[in-house]
């Protein structure tokens, strides 16, 4: 039982670091005053925006969110 634990805690601490990467990694979503008036989301990109590089740092954070939710709860259970 204690060798489980210290591989979910392994697990843990990689799904931290990860999610911490991919929040930090995501732009702003206000685009300020210069997006509102140049209509951003009338470009290409705002268009396909779950095909670019945003639209996967945003599901690989909502993937990890719940990992880091499942791990914690596991932890404390164990």
């Amino acid at each position: 039982m204690e060798v489980l634990k210290i591989i979910i805690t392994v697990i843990f601490v990689i799904v931290c670091l990860s999610l911490s990467v991919c929040v930090l990694a995501q732009e702003g979503k206000s685009a300020g005053l210069s997006g509102s008036i140049s209509g951003l989301a009338d470009t290409y990109w705002g268009k396909n925006r779950s095909r670019s590089k945003e639209g996967g740092l945003l599901k690989a954070t909502i993937i990890l969110a719940a990992a880091f939710i499942v791990l914690s709860i596991v932890l404390n259970v164990l």
